[in-house]
């Protein structure tokens, strides 16, 4: 496997030199942070990121407040005690997106979100201490014990509540094959995933950069400049 030297060095010949870079990098991931996030707000970024699948993002964001509102502000313990009239109400409530199945989706996952809080003290406290050399691993308690958190939406998610964390896009892929990752071309099987882990382990110990760094600089290494999928 190649060094990851090399696709900085990609990168940096796109994005106009390692200070045009650097700048495109976001803030580090502070999992302190991330402990102390209530559980509310991520029950809340777990829906909108729910509900971003299959929309348009800023429909979604210019409901949200409609859907804080709609949903008693994301608070678990509320949603968890709600009626069945509750829910039924909000399949037919303007201020929100009405999909019944995406909407009945934030009850299976404040149950979830409660079931972390009482395991580990709070979500926020379970996203922060999982191992960050197991990402894979949380992306399978996502995909397994939430509802409709797989796949991709599952890895933005990390993203959003502020879990340092790669994500697998079109052009991360790309990029871990050109560096002699042997992956699949269609969906990333289980074998493909632990590569890609090894892999991403392999770039944090050679280069100590967070694995949300190393995700964007790697999609900054191919495609086509200005276009690039979210990494």
């Amino acid at each position: 496997m190649g060094s990851f030297a090399e696709i900085r060095k990609r990168a940096e010949k796109r994005k106009g030199g390692a200070d045009g870079l650097k700048a495109l990098m976001p803030k580090a991931p502070n999992h302190e942070v991330l402990r102390a996030l209530p559980d509310d707000r991520i029950l809340s970024e777990m829906t909108r990121y729910i509900f971003y699948a299959g929309f348009v993002r800023n429909v979604i964001d210019s409901k949200w407040a409609g859907f804080e509102t709609a949903f008693s502000g994301f608070d678990p313990a509320f949603l968890n005690l709600a009626p069945d009239d509750y829910w039924h109400d909000l399949t037919s409530d303007a201020r929100v997106i009405r999909n019944g199945a995406k909407i009945m989706s934030v009850r299976d996952n404040a149950q979830f979100i409660r079931q972390l809080a009482d395991t580990y003290g709070s979500a926020g406290r379970f996203f922060a201490d999982w191992p960050l050399e197991d990402q894979i691993g949380l992306l399978a308690v996502l995909d397994k014990q939430a509802n409709r958190l797989g796949g991709m939406t599952g890895q933005y998610l990390l993203r959003a509540i502020g879990r340092d964390s790669f994500v697998m896009s079109h052009d991360v892929l790309v990029c871990l094959r050109l560096s002699g990752v042997p992956i699949s071309e269609s969906k990333p099987t289980k074998k493909d995933l632990r590569l890609i882990q090894d892999q991403f382990n392999a770039w944090h110990a050679e280069t100590s950069l967070p694995l949300t760094h190393l995700s964007r600089i790697c999609a900054f290494s191919v495609g086509m400049p200005g276009e690039e999928d979210e990494a």
